[in-house]
């Protein structure tokens, strides 16, 4: 039996809903990217982690999340076994009635680092710390394409804790390899500062941010594909993250891969799997070779 892989990631009967499979190869190329990536941060210093991909929602709500990022939430909330009697499964609209479910304890996150952070509340930190994970994200989108836009995806991130020098510089220096890899695959990025509010809408954080960006995203086309954000001090703030020379709170920035959506780009760039993973092995050899150089299509 013969079968046929679409040229373009998500392309399957779960793409409409956001959640794609992927074939052989598509899972060949995703697993190399991730390597690829966490290979930089463990060269980098970082050790690598596993997080939970499930945290308890009244953390999540000391970080600001369900303010600041309303849209994008998705809770986990187990069956009422009473509930489910007197109330059950519409299969008309493929759903749990609410009267059916216990209250919602659990939060799917929309980022990585949160985890990160988590795990680290209550601790001190040497001033040059990182740590590299990735994890499955959830994003309630308004509506849902391919590798593109969806409800549940991997995120394969870089994450500074530290000094506020450390968390500028891992941005600057992930900033300057990006734009060489983006070189050596031949995939024309933009950088755009991005709105993300991490802070109050209100406060003065808020205000600065809009002063001074914390995120930069790395588009190609009009899908951003990568981003580097700052946050300040203000996750090292809220989850009592010290530094160990100071005792004052730890600054943190993050670098993210949204894996999926290079699969997105790679494949649209280069017109399938087998050419985008060649595209990926080539350039990293031209990266471990120094061939690239740091100036790239990056705009």
């Amino acid at each position: 039996m013969t079968v046929t892989t679409p040229a373009h990631a998500g392309e399957n009967m779960g793409s409409t809903r956001g959640l794609p499979s992927l074939g052989p190869e598509g899972t060949r190329l995703l697993r190399l990217l991730d390597d690829t990536f966490e290979s930089w941060g463990v060269t980098a210093g970082a050790r690598p982690m596993t997080m939970p991909p499930l945290l308890p929602a009244a953390d999540l709500a000391k970080l600001d999340y369900y303010d600041n990022f309303p849209h994008q939430a998705v809770l986990a909330a187990p069956l009422d076994l009473e509930g489910r009697l007197t109330t059950p499964f519409d299969g008309e609209r493929g759903q749990w009635p609410a009267a059916a479910l216990e209250p919602a304890g659990l939060g799917l996150p929309s980022a990585s680092c949160y985890a990160v952070y988590l795990d680290h509340q209550g601790t001190q930190v040497a001033d040059d710390t990182l740590v590299t994970i990735c994890s499955w994200c959830f994003r309630k989108e308004t509506h849902y394409e391919g590798m593109r836009r969806q409800l549940g995806f991997r995120m394969r991130e870089i994450v500074a804790i530290g000094a506020r020098e450390h968390a500028e510089t891992h941005l600057a220096d992930f900033t300057a390899r990006i734009r060489s890899f983006a070189a050596a695959l031949d995939l024309p990025l933009r950088r755009e500062a991005a709105c993300d509010p991490f802070f109050d809408k209100g406060g003065s954080k808020a205000l600065l941010q809009r002063l001074t960006p914390v995120k930069y995203e790395f588009l190609y086309e009009d899908l951003a594909i990568a981003s580097v954000n700052t946050h300040r001090n203000f996750f090292g703030d809220r989850c009592a993250i010290t530094l160990e020379s100071t005792g004052g709170p730890a600054f943190t920035s993050c670098v993210a891969f949204g894996l999926e959506r290079w699969l997105s780009a790679l494949t649209r760039r280069h017109g399938g799997w087998q050419a985008a993973t060649e595209a990926v092995l080539d350039a990293n050899a031209r990266m471990r070779a120094g061939a690239s150089g740091a100036a790239g299509p990056v705009i």
